[in-house]
């Protein structure tokens, strides 16, 4: 069973599909990508336990980042923006060993930014995938 820390892992933003070009997301802090599967339930009579069949499926995302206006990477992530999203855990193939990215169409819901007198400026990003998250595997 291979583990991982997320130190290495980047956003980019564009590029072609299934490859690992794009736009790297700057100060990338953290990020999730949720899936999930709609269900439907299909119990006939006679049965004792409920029977469900899965239906559609949905992603999410989110990023945390130190704020940098500048960075052509967050800016391309502005609200109601729709973009191509690649996230990769291990980072690319050029931060070896990478071996898995995750794309989508995704359309940036919220930019929400704060500040404090002690602190870095920060941003998070929240995405709504637009159909189906694929998983690649990198090339090294």
């Amino acid at each position: 069973m291979a583990t991982h820390t997320g130190r290495d892992g980047i956003i980019k933003v564009g590029g072609t599909s299934g490859q690992e070009d794009g736009t790297v997301v700057a100060n990338l802090r953290s990020f999730s990508i949720d899936e999930t599967a709609d269900t439907v339930e299909y119990t006939t009579m006679g049965l004792a336990a409920k029977v469900f069949l899965p239906t559609t499926t949905a992603f999410t995302g989110s990023a945390d980042v130190y704020w940098d206006e500048n960075d052509a990477g967050q800016t391309a992530l502005a609200v109601g923006s729709s973009v191509t999203i690649k996230f990769f855990p291990e980072g690319d193939s050029s931060a070896a060993p990478a071996d898995t990215f995750y794309q989508g169409s995704a359309i940036v819901t919220g930019v929400s930014r704060s500040a404090s007198f002690d602190g870095m400026v920060e941003a998070s990003i929240t995405l709504q995938g637009s159909g189906a998250l694929t998983d690649y595997t990198a090339t090294p």
